[in-house]
């Protein structure tokens, strides 16, 4: 008898929102994505991901490298298609990443996509290694998951 699979619930950093968008983001992040759509995966999207990615496309905007039709039907996609799940992000997940900030982790984006990780009981799909050294010297709750932990 087969056992019941369980449901992968993820949040994503804003690397593996970016090719939704138009933003080639690299080979490894394609791949996890592809493999997010084969497995049972619930994937979560926060509004903070969505803003650094605005801060990425204003840099290839100035710099003439931008789709914007790609862009706004990515961004339609995410916010309207069903598929990203929105957090909501409350007063706790404030109050810890500023924590995070005053335990020496500076960037309040991946501050707040990890408090909201741990509040909601999600993993934090990443690439960054900072985070995850950080999170280790801290020996703070490791909700974070990498590309190649994606079965």
């Amino acid at each position: 008898m087969k056992s019941k699979q369980e449901i992968l619930k993820i949040l994503l950093d804003t690397p593996f929102i970016l090719p939704t968008l138009g933003i080639d983001a690299g080979k490894e992040v394609m791949q996890c994505l592809k493999k997010l759509a084969d497995i049972k995966s619930e994937i979560y999207v926060s509004r903070f991901s969505i803003l650094e990615s605005l801060w990425v496309i204003t840099r290839l905007i100035r710099a003439a490298d931008l789709n914007t039709e790609h862009f706004k039907m990515g961004l339609r996609s995410i916010l309207e298609s069903g598929r990203y799940k929105k957090i909501e992000e409350n007063s706790e997940i404030f109050n810890e990443a500023l924590r995070l900030y005053k335990l020496g982790h500076k960037d309040m984006i991946d501050n707040i996509l990890y408090a909201s990780s741990i509040q909601l009981n999600l993993k934090l799909l990443t690439l960054d290694n900072e985070l995850k050294e950080f999170i280790y010297e801290k020996r703070l709750n490791d909700t974070l998951i990498f590309p190649n932990q994606i079965a």
